[in-house]
């Protein structure tokens, strides 16, 4: 959510965020005016309920043959203070719903447009030359037999599959060497729940634009995680940190759930895009003034991990009107994938600001004293997703994958998967 004194002293850098963002920015008029009734409400509640206060110590003290008038007088004061006490409730219940509809403020320099104008920053590595026609990652999996894409959809219907074997291995080596790098960063690790409850969702910005990706469990009131951003999130809901002089760190390890709605003939072959798989995610809680800072460190951290996987890759600077509702700038790391010829996301880290802290109500101690909302900030580390740049970059003219030296002790030394007779 927007911060409200922004919204009163600045009400046209919001509004250029919108412009940029494609978003409609009629919305911050209407804020701004339901503010101001708000306002307005409020002061005339407390200016009644200050002479409701007045006017019963006057009733206390006045003679018993002036009572029943005052009394009577009483009576009134109270129903137009419950009155006043409504029309303010409901006036900031309004605000509320609009502020909700308003999406983060970009930060400066964040390119306006759409999903097909962001700005290259950088490319690294070298992309694979093979001397034979590589495979996609579906025909390696079955070669190898570590992906039987065919059996989860028998089971669970189509964007569903099974690892198998070495496929399962390497996920797992994959999360356990990322795991084992945020630890060496100083991150806490947490296997969070995957089942929120609403107002968790709703607090992170997944219940607006991205409403129709969740899945809802209505007979228990609790959504599904496409990303366990949302636990992490919701870790220290209204609460207040002592300090952050040092930004608290999680990552966060869990299963992660999306109906991918509107993706009708998106990459609807192999495991690019799924309703299920297992993601390790970063998150950060940090003072204002040094979101910024910890966004690069994020980014370094999810640089360190395609180059120890030993994968090519490039940088976007995330163009306004494709960063989501939370962001207020996103960086996006795309491996390349050479049957495809192009890069292609396999995680992204964006700066929320204090985007989501406000809507959760957390809060940190700063060096006088004073509750102050915190800064979020979040990225992954490792998905199910990098194994298709992982096998097709890796693969050898026999058909076999050599496995990233990096990821080599976590499978028992293993230098590569070989196919199966």
């Amino acid at each position: 959510m927007i911060d409200i004194n922004l919204l009163r002293e600045n009400p046209a850098s919001i509004k250029a965020s919108q412009v940029a963002r494609g978003a409609d920015e009629s919305l911050v008029d209407l804020a701004a005016s339901l503010a101001e009734t708000k306002k307005t409400a409020l002061q005339q509640f407390e200016t009644l309920r200050a002479k409701q206060n007045a006017h019963g110590k006057l009733v206390a003290q006045a003679p018993k043959e002036e009572k029943a008038a005052l009394v009577a007088q009483a009576q009134q004061l109270s129903a137009d203070v419950k009155k006043a006490e409504a029309e303010a409730n409901q006036a900031d219940q309004e605000l509320m719903v609009v502020l909700h509809k308003i999406e983060n403020v970009v930060l400066d320099g964040v390119p306006a447009g759409g999903e097909e104008n962001f700005v290259v920053i950088k490319e690294v590595g070298k992309k694979p030359e093979f001397d034979f026609e590589a495979k996609d990652h579906v025909a390696l999996g079955e070669l190898l037999d570590v992906i039987d894409i065919e059996r989860g959809a028998k089971i669970a219907g189509s964007r569903f599959y099974f690892l198998k074997g070495m496929g399962a291995r390497l996920e797992l080596a994959m999360m356990q060497l990322a795991l084992d790098q945020a630890s060496e960063a100083g991150f806490t690790a947490l296997i969070t729940p995957t089942l929120v409850k609403p107002e968790i969702m709703q607090g992170t910005g997944f219940l607006g634009e991205h409403s129709a990706e969740v899945y809802y469990l209505p007979a228990d009131e609790l959504y599904l995680t496409g990303t366990s951003e949302v636990a992490l999130a919701g870790y220290h809901s209204d609460e207040i940190l002592d300090s952050l002089e040092t930004p608290k760190r999680y990552a966060g390890w869990s299963t992660c759930y999306r109906r991918e709605a509107g993706s009708h003939g998106k990459d609807t072959r192999g495991i690019l895009r799924v309703h299920q798989f297992n993601k390790l995610e970063m998150f950060s809680y940090c003072k204002p003034e040094d979101a910024e800072a910890e966004h690069e460190k994020l980014l370094a951290w999810q640089e360190q991990m395609l180059q120890k996987c030993e994968l090519p890759y490039r940088v976007i600077d995330v163009a306004a009107g494709d960063l989501g509702s939370s962001a207020a700038k996103k960086y996006d790391v795309e491996a390349w994938v050479p049957t495809q010829g192009d890069y292609r996301e396999l995680t992204s880290t964006s700066n929320c600001t204090t985007f989501q802290a406000r809507r959760l109500n957390t809060r940190y101690r700063d060096q006088d004293g004073k509750a102050t909302i915190a800064a979020t900030l979040n990225g992954t580390l490792a998905t199910t997703r990098w194994l298709v740049a992982i096998l097709e970059n890796h693969q050898q003219a026999d058909g076999s994958v050599l496995i990233p030296a990096a990821l080599r002790p976590y499978m028992g030394g293993a230098e590569k998967i070989s196919p199966v007779n």
